[in-house]
């Protein structure tokens, strides 16, 4: 059994963790049964992380079969409960409606068809000219956001009132609508408002994401040449020698040096794949080199405004999809090829920086782990260095395709929350771990804004991705996780 010295941060994390659950239930009871059934699928979404760091803080481990049993019926009961959702709300679409229909009926002028009311309630003046302001009025109606307010905002307006119909299917006519009668010069946004009703959000398309300067273009060379030379010193530390000092023995570092731009590369390939198919243009990746891992990944911005979350889910997770998927086949094929006169020989603590790592090796290796030192082929370095990359960018905070992730799947004010915890969490590793520092200052100054909202951000993505993200976050947390001296003994990993 651990002693409470061993499991401050899981226990902060169970802490934290419970906290939620109970905060979400609180708020969730004055819904009724649609806010229970979505509390529920929290429980679920969170429960697989609850029982195995409860387990693991216990001194019971799971094995990666019981972990992913974990995860897919997890995925399942989402699954299942989402459709639940779905179906009790729109009972309750049904019941509106029907109660709109009555109250029509009861009207003393049965040919009277309500019209939008637009007013605008504050003293500023709109930045939009009067004629385009008309044109915009006109798109509103009955049957798609009947809007009731106008207020000024930044060189557009927000425009106050009621959605009548599905976000998506009004976000589309709506944009269409405004496009028929001004072309492309506004863009509409349909979001969440404070009072936490749907508003719409009208912006000159100047507002656009600008494309990149000559100067973030040369930054983004300088910064690959750097991550370059990085890669190539990792590689010669894992032999035993700088390779700034001894430059010609740069040959000996290419192999190890190219699978890891491999990977960053496929990572990479992998967010321009999607932005590709979803028409989103991406700008430049900006590399950031380290000495420690070759590189901590990559920094990209997005050259468009995406129009749903789901879009915003789809290229976040492409990434580190694409890159963590080349890393683990890596690892396991040089797990599978490690032999005891393999190029490597790594003490056992190795195996111990990593949950996932570490129970791979056991799997594969076996009794070969107890060894005070074990050969492995080169490949599983470049795999192990290749899933902390891609874990390391999965991090639930700003603009990383972790924080992406949560912002897709939860919203805004989720991802906020988010992004504090993790500032904060790391903020306690750097107090053991220089890496915990450097990213708590990468995400303070560079990534800790959210991505701007989509033109709609009101649909949120469907339930295969809520459980894809699930699972992408909780591969992240076993691959950055530690075991324990305690836990590793007993799993065969050292003496």
């Amino acid at each position: 059994m651990f002693t409470l010295s061993e499991i401050p941060i899981i226990g902060i994390i169970l802490l934290i963790a419970f906290g939620i659950l109970g905060w979400g239930f609180y708020r969730a009871r004055p819904f009724g049964k649609l806010g229970i059934l979505a509390w529920l699928q929290s429980v679920v979404l969170i429960t697989p992380w609850l029982l195995f760091l409860s387990l693991f803080a216990a001194g019971i481990y799971i094995n990666i079969l019981g972990i992913l049993i974990l995860v897919i019926t997890s995925a399942a009961l989402y699954v299942f409960l989402g459709r639940q959702l779905r179906a009790a709300g729109q009972n309750e679409i049904i019941k509106q409606k029907a109660t709109e229909r009555l109250a029509a009926k009861s009207s003393p002028d049965p040919n009277h068809t309500p019209q939008p009311v637009i007013e605008q309630l504050n003293t500023a003046p709109l930045a939009i000219p009067e004629d385009d302001l008309n044109a915009i009025k006109s798109i509103f109606g009955i049957d798609t956001f009947f809007a009731t307010e106008t207020i000024s905002y930044q060189e557009g307006a927000i425009f106050k009132g009621n959605l009548r119909g599905e976000p998506q299917d009004v976000h589309q006519r709506l944009t269409a609508s405004l496009q028929a009668k001004l072309a492309h010069q506004y863009r509409l946004f349909l979001v969440d408002g404070t009072e936490g009703k749907p508003v719409v959000i009208i912006l000159p398309s100047r507002n656009d994401p600008p494309p990149m300067s000559l100067q973030q273009k040369t930054l983004a060379v300088i910064l690959l040449i750097a991550t370059i030379a990085t890669t190539l010193e990792t590689a010669g530390l894992l032999f035993n020698f700088d390779l700034f000092t001894t430059p010609q023995r740069y040959l000996e570092t290419l192999p190890i040096a190219t699978g890891i731009l491999a990977i960053l590369a496929t990572h990479e390939i992998g967010h321009w794949l999607l932005a590709r198919r979803h028409h989103i243009r991406l700008s430049w990746p900006f590399l950031l080199p380290s000495v420690q891992i070759a590189s901590f990944g990559t920094i990209t911005r997005f050259q468009s405004l995406l129009p749903n979350r789901k879009v915003l889910f789809d290229i976040a997770l492409a990434g580190p999809a694409a890159g963590g998927i080349l890393s683990l086949l890596t690892l396991i094929l040089g797990l599978l090829l490690s032999r005891p006169d393999s190029l490597f020989q790594l003490p056992n603590q190795f195996f111990q920086s990593s949950i996932l790592v570490g129970s791979l090796a056991r799997v594969v290796l076996g009794s070969a782990l107890q060894s005070p030192t074990v050969s492995i082929h080169p490949l599983v370095v470049i795999g192990w260095l290749g899933l902390v990359i891609n874990a390391l960018n999965l991090m639930p905070a700003g603009q990383l395709d972790g924080g992406r992730i949560v912002q897709a799947i939860y919203g805004r004010k989720t991802a906020a929350r988010a992004t504090t915890a993790t500032l904060i969490f790391l903020l306690l590793i750097s107090l053991t771990s220089p890496i915990g520092i450097y990213w708590a200052v990468v995400i303070l100054f560079l990534q800790r804004n959210l991505e701007r909202p989509s033109l709609n951000e009101i649909s949120e993505p469907d339930d295969a991705r809520a459980a894809l993200g699930l699972l992408a976050l909780f591969l992240m947390i076993t691959t950055l996780l530690p075991l324990t001296p305690g836990v590793a003994i007993r799993l065969g990993i050292g003496g």
